[in-house]
């Protein structure tokens, strides 16, 4: 079977690479954008089984790149799990509104974010 591929989108170079190794280490591919707009591209153009995604981020902010995401055909299967500071509820309910399936608020716990890969990845 072949591997499954992570998009993390973040800005936060350090979070980027540790994120990487520890979920490569899982037995995904990743693929890494440190903008919106980057991500958003890397998205359309390598079908990513599942995104993590900042709110946070430059050119494009996460919930626009998530809504972009969720309201096209093509890629509307695509699971999006939020990680990010922004831990108000109403930031939450923005996070629901424009697709995202899982909205994880930093710090995070490691097991818990790759317990909810694993989960939408065999979904």
């Amino acid at each position: 079977m072949a591997e499954k591929t992570v998009l993390l989108i973040d800005d936060e170079s350090e979070l980027l690479e540790s994120l990487k190794k520890r979920i490569s280490s899982a037995g995904f591919e990743v693929i890494t954008a440190g903008d919106g707009l980057s991500g958003l591209s890397i998205a359309r153009t390598k079908n990513p089984d599942l995104i993590i995604l900042d709110t946070m981020i430059p050119k494009l902010n996460g919930f626009k790149v998530a809504r972009f995401l969720k309201y096209d055909d093509n890629f509307k299967h695509i699971p999006i799990i939020f990680l990010t500071a922004k831990a108000e509820e109403h930031d939450k309910q923005m996070g629901k509104a424009v697709g995202g399936d899982l909205y994880i608020t930093k710090p995070f716990d490691d097991e818990e974010l790759l317990d909810s890969i694993h989960t939408l990845t065999t979904a």
